[in-house]
């Protein structure tokens, strides 16, 4: 407020009442307002009406006296200070004037100690106005640094329209694994290491760039792959029963680890039984005599597959030990037919906007994906249990998740969200 009062003393500054509406056609067309050459007495005075909030003050604002002839239109006499005697969230009714961005910016930078202010490219034409105001102001120059706003495609990173989203519970907050924000990326299954791995290797550009959002997921698989325990899980309306005629009779346990190339992964018992559960999508392309691995136990032999009207109902197989894994086309996952399995929610996402990329003119509104989310119903096995919140884990043949809700009670299903590996253009939805 000093400085704004100072630059009206120096005749660098002046007040205006000119309508909003008029104000915007003069700056337009470079025609200086009735107030540009009022007194410093007059300014001062209706400063003052300013600062006190009273009816008179809330008609007029501070405009630097610039250059209304400037080819560069963000010169003509930009606004520095705007009367409002509303209170503010934080401060009350201490304050009846505030200053715009265009008039705080580089006085905060130059008071700040500030070198090199970092701008996102948009406000290139504003550079010139900055450096003017700075030396109105007399103050040391603070040099700008420009760089181009990073874009992914299919996303919208404008504040407003992620609001909107919000608002409208299209999403469930700032955090929603469907949203660019860094909660939301890191609740989706990204780790911070990649995030930073990933605008490292972007630099600092001037070019504006769309970038594909696979990029990203592709450096952070790099760095939970290696880590991260593995787990099975078959879904619940998708299974199919094979019944081995010469499995064990009891039930018996045996202790794995979690991830075979990492010890600190931990290990996890696993249940082998005469009666497991297969995916509807395996059991669906087996043929009679085939010979299958089942993962981490061996080979099988399909000797009878059950259908109904195509369907198949239920399969019947021997265990084959001896055969050999390479031999066989099919690995298969599976779980054993017990009661200690655990109910899983798998949550898979899509994009919000189903365009690569907006142009100017198009309203983000006209492009919503109408599906973003969907949900299936899984078992999985008993260890999950004992994955935490947050944690990434892998489901064999089905890809990575990142626990949201972990093991509560039975009757609560356990929550995990789909983090894309970066081979698939999306997590696309059917």
């Amino acid at each position: 407020m000093e400085m704004a009062e100072s630059l009206i003393k120096q005749g660098k500054a002046y007040v205006d009442d000119t309508p909003k509406e008029q104000m915007r056609s003069e700056r337009m067309d470079g025609v200086e307002s009735k107030r540009r050459n009022s007194t410093v007495e007059e300014n001062l005075s209706l400063w003052k009406e300013m600062v006190n909030g009273t009816k008179r003050g809330t008609e007029c604002c501070v405009r630097g006296k610039l250059d209304m002839q400037d080819p560069n239109k963000s010169l003509r006499d930009p606004v520095y200070y705007r009367c409002n005697p509303d209170p503010h969230h934080r401060v009350g009714s201490k304050y009846k004037v505030y200053p715009t961005y265009d008039f705080a910016c580089p006085f905060v930078d130059a008071l700040e100690g500030v070198t090199h202010a970092l701008r996102s490219s948009e406000y290139h034409d504003r550079n010139a106005q900055y450096y003017r105001i700075l030396q109105d102001m007399g103050l040391r120059r603070v040099e700008i640094y420009e760089f181009s706003r990073l874009n992914m495609v299919y996303t919208v990173l404008s504040k407003r329209k992620l609001l909107w989203f919000v608002q409208n519970n299209m999403v469930e907050d700032w955090t929603d694994a469907r949203f660019p924000t860094v909660q939301g990326i890191v609740r989706r299954g990204l780790k911070i290491e990649a995030l930073i791995q990933f605008i490292l290797e972007q630099g600092a550009s001037k070019n504006l760039n769309l970038m594909e959002w696979d990029k990203l997921w592709t450096i952070n698989k790099k760095i939970v792959d290696p880590v991260c325990g593995r787990h099975t899980a078959v879904l619940k309306d998708k299974r199919v029963l094979l019944t081995l005629t010469n499995g064990p009779e009891e039930p018996f346990v045996r202790i794995l680890p979690r991830h075979k190339k990492h010890e600190g992964a931990g290990k996890k018992a696993t249940t082998f039984a005469n009666r497991i559960w297969l995916e509807y999508a395996d059991a669906s392309v087996v043929s009679v005599g085939e010979e299958v691995t089942l993962m981490d136990w061996g080979n099988a032999i399909i000797r009878e597959i059950k259908t109904d009207d195509g369907t198949v109902t239920q399969l019947v197989g021997e265990l084959h030990l001896e055969g050999s894994v390479k031999m066989t086309k099919l690995k298969l996952t599976w779980l054993s037919d017990i009661e200690d399995l655990v109910s899983l929610s798998l949550v898979d996402f899509d994009y919000l906007i189903n365009k690569k990329k907006l142009e100017e003119d198009e309203d983000f509104l006209d492009n919503l994906n109408p599906c973003t989310r969907r949900e299936a119903l899984a078992l999985g096995d008993p260890n999950m249990r004992n994955v935490k919140k947050g944690e990434v884990i892998q489901l064999e043949r089905k890809g990575y998740y990142r626990c949201d809700v972990p093991f509560i009670r039975s009757s609560k299903p356990i929550m995990l969200f789909a983090i894309p590996d970066g081979r698939q253009k999306s997590t696309s939805i059917g």
